[in-house]
């Protein structure tokens, strides 16, 4: 996307700029897709698997659960539910909390079995607001998770906050009067609905995601890395450790 003159962007459009000028496009959510050709099955729910198996973990411990669940051809709602509860648990279990997230995939698996038999056109086709009501009643799946699967899963316009997002809020920092979820949600979804609307709103919220990790793991680090930092022209956080090195 085309930045708009300075006098006209908010301070979260061009944030979004830079970062992306930094790092370019991120991707996300990766998937396996020829896993899912050859098997006939919906990369949808592998991504929806993926914002569970993610929680409180890394990346990596993910792709390692999510390679054990694809080696038995259980990366589907139905094939989750057939199987034993400790069968899916031992599967998942690099990516820690096992019998846990065992329990919410399988409870996911039944609610999408239940709501539309497994068809993610029809799950998905639904109002967000109904969708994500949905997504929160289901033990386990907290907003983070929600929106995930709503963004990368069905590409619904809803920006997600993660602990990375939150940093970045506190260290520039924006004007957010609370650093609860919603609050900082609602102000990057108004904030970026200035600048696209649409499929446009939903990428921007995609790529910005990412891209926010990305920099968090380059720069915004717990113990920052803030030189180099394309963010580090407006970041009052870098201000201040550039004046306690002098």
């Amino acid at each position: 996307m085309n930045r708009k003159s300075p006098c006209r962007c908010s301070p979260i459009f061009e944030m979004y700029c830079d970062l992306l000028e930094a790092y370019g496009a991120q991707g996300w959510w990766p998937f396996d897709g020829s896993h899912h050709e050859q098997n006939g099955t919906d990369p949808r729910f592998e991504i929806m698997a993926g914002a569970i198996l993610t929680q409180n973990t890394n990346w990596k411990n993910v792709e390692r659960a999510l390679k054990n669940l694809k080696l038995k051809n259980m990366l589907c709602a139905e094939s989750l539910l057939s199987a034993p509860l400790q069968q899916v648990a031992e599967l998942i279990r690099p990516s820690g909390y096992y019998n846990q997230k065992a329990a919410r995939l399988v409870e996911l698996s039944r609610h999408i079995m239940n709501v539309c038999l497994g068809d993610m056109d029809l799950f998905f086709c639904r109002d967000t607001r109904e969708l994500r009501r949905e997504l929160l009643s289901i033990n386990g799946i907290g907003p983070e998770t929600a929106d995930s699967i709503l963004l990368y899963a069905g590409k619904k316009p809803v920006f997600v906050v993660d602990a990375y997002t939150k940093r970045l809020c506190y260290r520039l920092p924006l004007p957010i009067v609370r650093d609860d979820y919603e609050t900082i949600r609602s102000y990057f979804e108004s904030e970026l609905s200035r600048h696209a609307q649409g499929d446009e709103l939903t990428a921007i919220f995609n790529e910005f995601h990412a891209l926010i990790v990305k920099n968090a793991k380059e720069h915004c680090r717990a113990r920052s890395l803030c030189e180099g930092c394309p963010l580090e022209r407006i970041c009052n956080f870098s201000k201040q450790e550039q004046n306690l090195s002098r």
